[in-house]
């Protein structure tokens, strides 16, 4: 429900704006009536448009190993003795916890590993990596 107070949200190119006029939380999803859109032929027109909020308009984040996904996809693998992994391509939550998923550097399927401390001890922001512990079954 936050994200209606991040002011207008916007394509990913910025060339549209869109102000949430009410909003309430649905079962998976929030459900929004936008200023401007009058009927539901109007809204269907924006189906499956991606929305975004400036990153300068989120809050700042304040506690430890609190991250925004923005800030760890890109990032470089390594594993505990500093070899090359890959790189993160995403972070998802199926509803049992976030899971990184890591882009071999050699090329291959993706890992899908526990994004917990005891999978990922070490997320540094400013060098632009993260340390990973693979499990033996995924490292098979």
């Amino acid at each position: 429900m936050a994200v209606a107070q991040y002011g207008p949200l916007e394509t990913e190119d910025g060339a549209r704006h869109f102000e949430i006029e009410a909003a309430r939380p649905a079962k998976d999803f929030l459900v929004a009536r936008l200023k401007g859109v009058g009927d539901r032929d109007a809204a269907e027109k924006l189906r499956n448009t991606d929305l975004f909020v400036p990153r300068d308009r989120l809050p700042s984040i304040v506690e430890a190993d609190t991250f925004y996904h923005a800030d760890l996809v890109g990032l470089a693998a390594a594993g505990e003795d500093g070899a090359a992994l890959g790189t993160v391509i995403a972070i998802h939550n199926f509803g049992a916890g976030d899971l990184i998923e890591i882009a071999p550097a050699g090329g291959g399927e993706p890992l899908l590993l526990p994004f917990t401390e005891a999978t990922v001890p070490t997320v540094d922001l400013k060098a632009g990596r993260i340390v990973v512990v693979v499990p033996p079954a995924a490292s098979e």
